[in-house]
C-alpha cells in the first residue's frame, strides 16, 4: 500500500512518506476495532478520533489525516478508490505529510484499511 502511495504522490510532486511504526500500530489497531466491534467510521463508538489514536500511539504530530475503506481485497483496489474519492485523495496528496501506517484486517466481515498520515509536531 505504501509504494503505491507514494507512487502517486510522485506523479504528482510530493516526496514520499515514511512508515512510522507508531502511525502502524495506530492505524492497525483502528482496522483490528472496527473488524471486532463492526462499525465503519473514523471516530471509535467512544468518539476518539484519529488524531487521539496517534498520540496514544506516540506520534506526536502537528497535522495528521485518516483513510479509511471496508471491503477492497487487495492494496490496489483500495488504493483505486481512495484515489477516486476527493477527500481521501486529498490526504494521499496533500506534500505536507511526511509519515504514514498503514493497517488492514482481513476478517470475513471486512477487510478493514485504515491509512494515517502525519507530520510531527
Amino acid at each position: 500500500m505504501v509504494q503505491l502511495v507514494n507512487a502517486q504522490r510522485a506523479q504528482h510532486g510530493c516526496g514520499p512518506l515514511t512508515v512510522d511504526s507508531h502511525l502502524q500500530t495506530a492505524a492497525q489497531k483502528h482496522s483490528d476495532d472496527m473488524a471486532a466491534r463492526n462499525y465503519y467510521e473514523h471516530n471509535t463508538p467512544e468518539g476518539v478520533d484519529p488524531g487521539t489514536r496517534m498520540t496514544n500511539a506516540g506520534f506526536p504530530w502537528s497535522s495528521w489525516a485518516e483513510n479509511i475503506f471496508k471491503s477492497p481485497k487487495d492494496p490496489a483496489t483500495a488504493m483505486d478508490g481512495w484515489m477516486k474519492s476527493p477527500g481521501h485523495r486529498d490526504n494521499i496528496l496533500n506534500c505536507s505529510y511526511k509519515s504514514t501506517g498503514v493497517g488492514v484486517n482481513l476478517s470475513a466481515n471486512g477487510p478493514w484499511w485504515t491509512q494515517d498520515f502525519a507530520t510531527h509536531s
